[in-house]
């Protein structure tokens, strides 16, 4: 790796050159990091849907051409000036989100919502100068969410950076780097559901299903899972949902009412994962008074309102957000990281395919036909 230390890279990455249209795999450059900024050697990396929704670019402003991911594991090859946390070969999982440790929200122990570094979907350079790292003959290739993963080598702001045991199998833990820690830490760290308790989960996609394997490792008696499609139930036993509703299946009644009656007056917590303000509303509604509590977890349409009569506050229902689980990157993911080594997270139920970064169209593929949780992609 001291060969390259300093020196531009040239290596592969899959290009997205327009919106909707197949990635290439191309040889771009790499420049070595600036100050504050770590080079690091992709060794895997996954397709998570919010990639897919930038690629198609139907609700945002176009930037290409850009080098999507952002689920990733790799090795250290290069620090910029001022890194001291990192050094070549630390085994690492670049994030999308960041921690500074400087700024108020990364002091405060409530908050992971770092002022510098969190999520910025427009933003195609790296803060430091606003230049890319990434070009090709010249000409310069956009970032996407500071991580940009699709490509062998890559360069991060050490902030997004969690340095992680080398011990942990990096073709497994890489989907801890967004959707599955964004669900699990939303039920661990937010909902907070006590041994016994009933959960109710809405959307079973990957991330709702890490929020139903945060529910079970709380314990939790009774896990609801309400989906619209009836495919995703079988499997969501795996991850210890023990009920499933299809709202599709009870014409016009409220699903916030099929649930109340199923469990004596409404669920003690509920995760909703779908980013559709109606299940939002379902999700707030279904918890019991007195102290059911509800978070929300998808991304809803930016023209979206929340509405429900305000006695529901008053009856002592609790409404919550989380952005990634409320986890903050180089703290507290190197601890998620342990849970599976100790045996205790389990993560390769959450992996239905693997394939060659060579084959990595054929990923967009089997999330555009609902047919993957996590497709792991192989950089060697």
């Amino acid at each position: 790796m001291s060969d390259t230390w300093g020196q531009t890279i040239r290596c592969k990455a899959a290009v997205a050159w327009e919106a909707g249209k197949p990635l290439v795999i191309e040889e771009v450059e790499v420049a070595p990091p600036q100050k504050g900024e770590v080079r690091i050697k992709i060794l895997f990396t996954s397709l998570c849907h919010t990639d897919v929704y930038f690629w198609e670019a139907k609700g945002q402003t176009p930037l290409f051409p850009r080098i999507f991911g952002h689920e990733a594991g790799g090795v250290v090859e290069s620090v910029g000036e001022g890194v001291a946390e990192l050094k070549p070969g630390d085994h690492v999982l670049p994030v999308f989100t960041g921690e500074c440790k400087q700024c108020r929200h990364c002091k405060s122990a409530e908050s992971n919502m770092c002022e510098l570094l969190r999520i910025n979907t427009d933003r195609g350079e790296m803060i430091s100068d606003g230049k890319t790292r990434f070009s090709k003959d010249g000409k310069p290739i956009y970032h996407f969410l500071g991580t940009s993963t699709f490509s062998e080598y890559t360069v991060v702001h050490e902030g997004c950076v969690a340095k992680i045991n080398p011990e942990a199998p990096l073709d497994t833990v890489c989907i801890l780097s967004c959707g599955m820690s964004t669900g699990l830490g939303a039920t661990l760290n937010v909902a907070k559901p006590t041994k016994g308790s009933t959960v109710a989960i809405f959307g079973l996609g990957a991330v709702g299903l890490a929020a139903a394997e945060g529910a079970r490792l709380s314990g939790a008696s009774r896990i609801i899972g309400i989906d619209l499609n009836p495919n995703r139930f079988n499997d969501a036993k795996k991850f210890g949902v023990t009920e499933f509703i299809n709202p599709k299946d009870h014409g016009d009644k409220p699903v916030q009412q099929v649930i109340a009656e199923m469990t004596d007056g409404g669920v003690d917590r509920s995760v909703e994962c779908t980013g559709n303000v109606n299940a939002m509303i379902s999700a707030f509604e279904c918890v019991h008074d007195g102290w059911g509590v509800a978070v929300l977890v998808g991304v809803p349409n930016k023209d979206d309102a929340f509405k429900t009569h305000p006695v529901n506050v008053l009856n002592e229902r609790t409404l919550k957000g989380t952005f990634f689980g409320n986890y903050k990157p180089r703290s507290d993911i190197p601890g998620v990281v342990e849970l599976y080594m100790k045996k205790e997270l389990e993560l390769e139920k959450f992996i239905t395919h693997r394939i060659h970064f060579s084959e990595i169209n054929k990923a967009f593929d089997y999330m555009l036909k609902g047919e993957s949780l996590r497709c792991i992609i192989s950089m060697d």
